[in-house]
């Protein structure tokens, strides 16, 4: 098989699922409450499988502390950029600063990247987001949370952080893996079943966040000026910064693998979180509009930005 033809058949997948959500939207296939469903499956049950089997199986370093608290860093100076040119710039939505920073790693960025370079490989990205994930779970949700309920207490937080299944899948498999149980889990009997039973779970991620991700795509074309400065303003700097990232920081410093270059862009060109609708005030059905035009229509552009980066980049 040509390189050419190669790439073609690891990209269209990823268009032909989404598509299919689509139709699924469009047709009335299926309806929201059922769409709901799966998503509750891929979140609570195929994502955390994949996360778990990733960080039980790869190799842990000490250099990836850094990438740990580079990706944490990253994101509250994004954070504080968006305060700043909330002001500067005079935009009247207080959720701007929320969607300068974060990534969509759970419902977009596993599924692009697996489907592209193999599931096999989610452990590259997975390690590259541990950091975000810090962010997202203990500094971003309360930032939300304050936003709309007031201060929150810090049990409430630990809480939200250990009842997350996605947090809990990663933090035992690192323990796993840490304590050298690899083998007997897939060995022994009944643990080698659970094994066998998480792995038929992790193939159904890609394919049902990529059909979620095409049935939740729909643009307000009212609102698409609005939403285009967000994307302008954090795709002038983040593809830029993922390139020198990847060259100075992952292969220069770190002399890691080139799979964690590609596994940082990938990251780097999502879209913000999609958590940021469900914990938002929902009193205020404007800023809900902007917030869900802007997650839309980042999607979109992130799709072309990874498939034009993979195109370039086909192997790992």
């Amino acid at each position: 098989m040509d390189q050419t033809t190669e790439i073609i058949n690891r990209v269209l997948p990823i268009f032909l699922l989404i598509g299919l959500g689509a139709w699924i939207r469009r047709s009335r296939f299926l309806p929201d409450r059922a769409i709901d469903d799966l998503r509750k499956i891929a979140v609570n049950l195929a994502l955390p499988s994949v996360l778990f089997i990733s960080f039980l199986q790869i190799e842990m370093k000490s250099t990836y502390l850094v990438v740990f608290v580079m990706m944490a860093a990253l994101c509250i100076a994004l954070y504080l950029l968006g305060l700043v040119l909330r002001r500067r710039l005079d935009v009247p939505h207080p959720y701007f600063p929320f969607l300068m920073t974060g990534f969509e790693y759970g419902m977009l960025g596993v599924s692009l990247f697996g489907s592209a370079y193999g599931l096999e490989n989610i452990g590259y990205i997975a390690v590259i987001d541990l950091g975000h994930e810090l962010f997202i779970w203990f500094i971003f949700l309360a930032l939300l949370l304050m936003t709309r309920d007031g201060l929150q207490s810090p049990g409430q937080l630990v809480g939200s952080f250990f009842r997350s299944p996605v947090i809990v899948a990663i933090l035992a498999g690192i323990a796993l893996n840490l304590l050298g149980a690899q083998a007997f889990l897939y060995e022994k009997p009944i643990t080698g079943g659970i094994m066998a039973t998480l792995g038929f779970l992790s193939a159904l991620t890609i394919p049902l966040i990529l059909i979620i991700v095409g049935y939740g795509i729909r643009l307000d074309r009212a609102g698409v000026r609005e939403a285009a400065l967000v994307i302008a303003i954090r795709l002038a700097i983040l593809i830029p910064l993922a390139l020198i990232l990847g060259v100075v920081v992952i292969r220069g410093l770190l002399d890691l693998e080139r799979p964690f270059e590609i596994a940082l862009f990938t990251l780097l060109v999502m879209p913000p979180p999609f958590i940021i609708p469900l914990y938002m005030r929902q009193d205020m059905p404007e800023e809900k509009r902007y917030v869900n035009n802007v997650l839309m229509l980042y999607t979109v552009f992130s799709l072309a930005i990874f498939s034009i980066y993979f195109v370039l980049n086909p192997q790992l």
